[in-house]
């Protein structure tokens, strides 16, 4: 089992340091918080490293140490930030001595210098959801929108503790996401590959076989011979207009027009489209729960919470609920025009959590629920996509491999 390497704050406020044993990241933050203790700092050491501070520095660095490092801020040094900036608020830190701490913690200079511009500008008097905007490369909107609700309530330190488990959270479902997705596209490049070798390698030695025999050969020959010449004879203009054309798409697909296009075939499509819709609700309630249970008010938490869903389309119907809720109606209600994104089981639910006044515990369950379907859904579609895949690759090698050898079967035809 892992062991971790941490940095905490104990209930009278004192740093502790120590080690612990966990099955991951998540369960090392729980076992924390059971002991009492506010996270600083969390790294996984080294299994060659040994016990002691050093051994906690050499994991937070991989167990080797680079001269060079990248500057980028990744999505952990942006959780660890949160979780740091959560624990250091709550046991009564200033904000700009905070960030300063925040400073002198990070090992990477293209953090560290981040960090450093937030300070600068709070102490200038700039609010830190302000400060944090001017960098959307790093703090996305969302993220933004919930650090500016918790300066406005009074509970910056909560909200951001809610922004730390959020974001494992959204990096656990992403990682199965990305898991899931492994086999099939390195089943899909393998295709590729082979389909390439077989035009440019085999086959012109085929042709020159054929053409020494003479006669007329069949079309499936023909055809592949064909293909095989124009790979090989215009194959580095093809793909130089394949990158032309990709990255014209790409210009399309990031203009409002294009993306709300794109975006809707997305959604409409047989099985990626329940599957994003799912995706996009589980963030939607659960970004929402979070808010309301850091006593954010409902109107802009869901103002809030909308960022997050990530496709317009749905953006757009649930902008339409955000009105009628400021209009006085129910929550449950307000979303049943979207059915795409909320099933009427949902919507059931979440009517159910308004009237007993735990709408915030409800959606956070619902959140749960659903990420659990979406898990199972995602496995279950994988596992129908391997399959076809390796139909498809059998069928086009197997389409190849019949057009190559029908000829030399038929060889006495071809010498008559």
């Amino acid at each position: 089992m892992p062991v971790f390497q941490y940095k905490a704050l104990q209930s009278d406020g004192k740093a502790a340091e120590g080690q612990l044993e966990a099955g991951g990241r998540q369960e090392a933050f729980r076992q924390m918080e059971e002991r009492g203790l506010r996270p600083i700092s969390l790294a996984e050491r080294s299994a060659a490293a040994g016990p002691g501070k050093n051994g906690g520095s050499a994991a937070a660095a991989g167990g080797l140490n680079f001269k060079f490092q990248s500057k980028r801020v990744t999505p952990r040094m942006l959780e660890s930030f949160t979780r740091l900036l959560s624990s250091l608020l709550a046991a009564g830190v200033p904000l700009s001595r905070a960030l300063v701490i925040l400073c002198k913690e990070s090992s990477n200079p293209g953090a560290a210098a981040k960090w450093k511009a937030i300070y600068d500008s709070v102490v200038e008097g700039v609010s830190l959801a302000d400060s944090m905007a001017t960098m959307p490369e790093t703090f996305p909107r969302v993220y933004v929108a919930m650090v500016s609700a918790g300066e406005t309530g009074g509970f910056l330190d909560l909200v951001l503790a809610q922004i730390a488990d959020f974001q494992a959270r959204e990096k656990d479902l992403k990682s199965k996401v990305s898991a899931a997705m492994l086999y099939p596209a390195i089943l899909l490049l393998l295709a590729i590959g082979v389909l390439v070798v077989l035009m440019t390698v085999f086959i012109p030695k085929f042709q020159k076989m054929f053409d020494s025999f003479g006669g007329q050969l069949p079309l499936l020959t023909r055809i592949i011979v064909n293909i095989s010449y124009w790979i090989r004879t215009y194959g580095l203009y093809m793909a130089i207009g394949l990158g032309v054309a990709g990255f014209l798409v790409r210009n399309w697909i990031t203009s409002e027009r294009g993306r709300r296009t794109w975006e809707g075939f997305i959604i409409r499509a047989p099985v990626l489209g329940p599957l994003l819709s799912q995706f996009a609700m589980a963030r939607f309630c659960r970004m929402l729960g979070t808010l309301l249970n850091a006593g954010v008010p409902l109107v802009q938490a869901l103002n809030v919470a909308r960022r997050s869903i990530g496709n317009q389309i749905l953006v757009d119907a649930v902008s339409n609920s955000i009105d009628r809720v400021k209009e006085g109606a129910q929550l449950g209600a307000s979303l049943s025009d979207c059915k795409t994104l909320f099933p009427g089981s949902v919507l059931e639910m979440i009517s159910v959590g308004e009237e007993s006044g735990k709408l915030d515990q409800e959606l956070v369950r619902i959140a749960g629920v659903t990420e659990g379907d979406l898990d199972r859904n995602l496995k279950m579609a994988v596992a129908l996509l391997e399959p076809l895949m390796l139909f498809f690759i059998a069928a086009f090698i197997g389409t190849i491999f019949i057009g190559m050898i029908y000829p030399i079967f038929a060889m006495q035809d071809y010498i008559k």
